[in-house]
């Protein structure tokens, strides 16, 4: 298995060999995707009719689960999630149609055999794998929030039950709860993000796509995690600059100027490269653990070979 900072060399490689392939065709398909991703997370509270209704029935869930109705925890917990759910019904339309294509175009151009790009039209072939695992991880996704939400009812009212009902006590469960919910998700997007290329570079789709990013990352989680954390923190730090640049600045003058606009379009291009950049090294990652596996199947031929010699 390679060394992440070779991965991420790799990919960086790679990103520049095909620039202008890349920034002109994928980046700019990424860009609707961005921008709508961005505007659903500038919206103000009242602008999406659905929110309102979405923290409404997650706190009566949290009610009824026996959750404690002071803690701060569940309180953003039912904020994040209701705005999450929000953001995807918005972007759904978007991420169906310019997402999935973008990702074909870059999966078909590095999986490519020739040193020139691929013609965009052949990308269209792999659309059919990539809505379907696309689909298939969207239900992936919802079956490991629930799993969370299940895993914290279970640790909260079994130690509820026992009588460990302290502030500091709920403080430090909910501290071990937000881990362990942060740890599920990211593991889950994370094969979900590898699904789309293995769907795309072994044209196979849905589940069956899961289940071979699942086999592929076994024993390299912490790698696709470190892989992972650079492009998440950029994504963050992005949608932290538009609330802080053109949400406030509207906030405060309730107006926008053209110079504003153009530097909202500015970072929502800056978040397409991320996209882009996420799904290069997921293909750069399925490549080296592909090669790994293939390695560690020749050292265990090799190794029974050599076993039957010494019998004989």
């Amino acid at each position: 298995m390679e060394r992440t900072a070779n991965i991420f060399r790799r990919s960086i490689h790679t990103f520049f060999q095909n620039y202008q392939y890349f920034t002109s065709t994928a980046a700019f398909l990424l860009l609707p995707v961005s921008v709508s991703v961005l505007l659903s997370q500038a919206v103000e509270f009242n602008s999406f009719p659905l929110l309102p209704t979405f923290l409404t029935r997650l706190q009566s869930l949290f009610d009824a689960a026996g959750f404690p109705p002071s803690s701060q925890f569940f309180f953003l917990l039912n904020l994040k999630l209701s705005q999450t759910i929000s953001s995807s019904i918005f972007t759904f339309p978007f991420s169906l149609s310019f997402l999935l294509v973008a990702k074909a175009a870059i999966i078909q151009a590095l999986h490519h055999k020739t040193s020139s790009s691929p013609p965009f039209s052949s990308s269209f072939s792999l659309y059919h794998p990539l809505l379907l695992t696309y689909l298939c991880n969207s239900f992936f996704i919802i079956s490991a929030h629930a799993t969370g939400l299940c895993i914290l009812i279970l640790l909260f009212n079994s130690f509820d039950a026992f009588g460990f009902s302290s502030p500091s006590f709920l403080f430090f469960l909910s501290a071990a709860g937000a881990v362990l919910y942060s740890v599920i998700l990211c593991n889950t997007i994370i094969i979900c993000n590898l699904a789309l290329v293995v769907a795309g570079m072994e044209n196979c789709g849905g589940f069956l796509a899961i289940l071979k990013a699942c086999f592929l990352i076994r024993g390299r989680d912490s790698a696709a995690l470190s892989l992972a954390l650079p492009v998440n923190l950029g994504l963050a730090f992005l949608e932290a600059l538009l609330q802080y640049r053109l949400v406030r600045a509207y906030h405060l003058s309730r107006k926008l100027s053209s110079s504003a606009a153009f530097e909202g379009l500015l970072i929502a291009y800056l978040y397409s490269l991320f996209i882009l950049g996420e799904t290069i090294i997921s293909c750069t990652f399925y490549k080296s653990c592909k090669s790994g596996l293939r390695i560690d199947g020749e050292d265990r031929y090799s190794h029974y070979r050599i076993e039957n010699m010494e019998e004989a």
